[in-house]
């Protein structure tokens, strides 16, 4: 009778069919009330991690790309002052994350007398009634205000709106804060090299960070082999399409041409090469435990929550015109989750890069 009952349940397991979903989220498109949101990302290399430096001076013909793009909402891959101060709370789901992508938040508590989620609150209270003209002191004080809740990049939108006679104490900065806000010897960074200097061209008063950590948990659970493994499927041979285009980057950098890299980062033939001598091979790992699959989950999971934090950013902004800064490997599975969303209408990047 045993034999009878797992040769049924045997059955059963291998006789299922696959599921097409109900519901196609896309199929909406067009349906919703007033324009679409126009969304664009840009795909970026990590400023601080480039051999040859890119300058302030060769980012801005890309910039003046985007501004006339003319973005209303800009987010990056940072994390939030809300989700640093969640990981803190739980250093054994989440260890190492709060040292390596957060910053403290002692010295402005000490500066403001705010936890981070009373500063959270009052920046939202504060940009509720934000004046079209602000006062340098109110704009000190939003700067301040933005440094408790854990926003550094946004404490800069503020900050460099301010004529420079202005950039001084007063109003919440004190001088601890006054020192993390001249950011003297910081590495280049695109979040604040393309998005915080973009938003202060536009006149807006804040960035969003939208890059997410917590997936990281998917790590904790791997055991000592899972390291040796990824090690491997990176250094596998990547074949010439990939050293021509390593090559042709390196010329556009040293010619200085922006312009020309950013659109080679950004081409989808180049986004689906780094996809699939990354990820793709990945995924086909067989090893015993599948740990390239393992490592896609956190992949998948990553980008699926900082494209929520995207959402969450235009919530309240419907037609908005958003701009996502991002490391060049997230800009494909940005575009793919993204466009799975009603009132969302992706933008060609190479339009505006031309």
């Amino acid at each position: 009778m045993r034999v009878l009952i797992s040769f049924i349940a045997l059955l059963c397991a291998t006789s299922v069919a696959a599921q097409t979903p109900a519901f196609d989220p896309k199929s909406w498109k067009g349906e919703q009330a007033g324009p679409p949101t126009q969304v664009l990302t840009l795909g970026s290399a990590h400023l601080g991690q480039m051999e040859q430096p890119v300058t302030t001076q060769m980012l801005e013909p890309l910039l003046d790309r985007l501004a006339a793009y003319n973005p209303t909402v800009i987010t990056h891959e940072g994390l939030s002052g809300e989700q640093c101060d969640i990981v803190n709370r739980y250093p054994a789901r989440y260890p190492n994350i709060f040292n390596d992508y957060c910053w403290g938040t002692a010295e402005a508590e000490k500066a403001t007398g705010l936890t981070v989620p009373a500063a959270m609150a009052q920046v939202e209270k504060a940009l509720i009634d934000w004046p079209s003209k602000p006062s340098a002191a109110q704009r000190r004080h939003l700067a301040a205000l933005f440094l408790a809740a854990g926003d550094r990049p946004s404490a800069q939108v503020q900050w460099l709106q301010l004529p420079m006679a202005e950039r001084k104490e007063g109003n919440g900065v004190d001088g601890a804060l006054l020192k993390i806000l001249q950011r003297d010897g910081a590495k280049p960074n695109e979040t604040y090299e393309i998005a915080v200097n973009l938003a202060v061209r536009l006149g807006l008063q804040r960035i969003y960070a939208v890059d997410d950590h917590t997936a990281d948990s998917i790590y904790e659970l791997v055991d000592s082999d899972f390291e040796a493994a990824i090690q491997k499927i990176w250094s596998a041979p990547t074949g010439p399409d990939m050293a021509d285009y390593n090559k042709k980057q390196a010329q556009n950098l040293e010619s200085g041409d922006i312009i020309a890299y950013y659109r080679a980062l950004n081409d989808p033939q180049t986004q689906r090469l780094l996809i699939s001598v990354d990820f793709g091979n990945a995924l086909k790992d067989n090893t015993p435990k599948l740990y390239g699959r393992q490592y896609v989950a956190w992949w998948e999971t990553r980008n699926l929550r900082m494209v929520a934090n995207i959402r969450a950013a235009f919530g309240n902004h419907p037609g908005a015109r958003v701009l996502n800064i991002v490391g060049a490997s997230h800009k494909a599975y940005y575009d793919a989750y993204l466009d799975m969303m009603h009132e969302v209408q992706l933008v060609d990047v190479e339009s505006i890069l031309k």
